[in-house]
């Protein structure tokens, strides 16, 4: 689906934010972008909508190249942005106008215009809420309603940029719910984020970038068969077991896959007591 071939990116002030960087993308993937502050996530994404576009290389999004601007319409209709700060993709009074913008653009028939705005509204739970000013929603519903926005264009791929970064724990879970069922629904999704313990149980593909390249790319078993450090709670707690001397598996992030470990572990150790009198 997309397609980066030796991308570089240097800002006008001549700080090199992207070097050499090599990356396809499937459709229907959901790929998590990790890494620290400055390291070069935000600037990726951004080119993969053509906002901006590649000092060297090149980016492709079914074969549209992200350089040639007659296309970056129907790029941008194909690659959705959600940004950090939802607040800053507003443009309406209430949020059937907000979500309403993108689909007017396209010059749509006001039928289809409406449907759309309720099945996306739909989607993501808030359809209840499509008169309120979009300004007067909670942190985690503003959030959802910047998602409702983009899917009322129908993207193919939707690249969510730290979009639970300013959320409280049940805020982040809401959003984080809505975008597994849109993955579940067929849709692309590239996540970026520092919090990598929200990510690991939802991504097919971790991608760790450092200093504008990247450094590792896999699945998130072996992501964490990689690192020594960041990893999360659960994953530290079987590590520590298993250097206790208890047979579990120390690549593992989810709770539930946790438990069985252990209790696969424990059942172990009594048949092993029981067996040695």
């Amino acid at each position: 689906m997309i397609h980066i071939n030796n991308l570089s990116y240097q800002y006008p002030d001549g700080t090199l934010a992207l070097d050499s960087v090599d990356m396809s993308i499937d459709k229907g993937e959901f790929v998590a972008l990790i890494g620290k502050n400055g390291c070069g996530k935000t600037t990726l994404v951004r080119h993969l909508n053509a906002l901006l576009t590649p000092t060297e290389g090149s980016v492709s999004v079914f074969g549209m190249d992200t350089k040639d601007k007659s296309g970056v319409w129907n790029i941008r209709q194909t690659v959705g942005m959600v940004f950090q700060n939802p607040q800053t993709q507003f443009v309406g009074t209430t949020l059937e106008e907000d979500v309403a913008f993108g689909p007017e653009n396209l010059k749509l028939p006001p039928n289809e215009i409406r449907k759309r705005v309720d099945r996306s509204l739909r989607e993501v739970g808030l359809l209840e809420y499509k008169t309120h000013a979009p300004k007067a929603l909670s942190g985690g519903q503003m959030q959802r309603a910047a998602i409702a926005g983009v899917l009322a264009m129908e993207p193919e791929c939707i690249v969510l940029d730290e979009v639970t970064s300013m959320l409280d724990p049940g805020s982040r879970g809401n959003v984080l719910d809505t975008i597994q069922q849109l993955h579940q629904s067929g849709k692309t999704i590239i996540y970026v984020t520092q919090r990598i313990e929200e990510i690991l149980p939802l991504a097919d593909r971790i991608v760790s970038m450092n200093n504008g390249k990247i450094e590792f790319m896999g699945t998130p078993h072996k992501y964490l068969a990689s690192v020594e450090s960041d990893i999360p709670a659960i994953t530290n707690l079987m590590r520590k077991l298993k250097a206790k001397g208890f047979d579990v598996r120390d690549d593992v992030f989810a709770v539930d896959d946790a438990f069985l470990e252990i209790l696969k572990a424990c059942d172990k150790r009594k048949t092993e007591t029981s067996d040695n009198g």
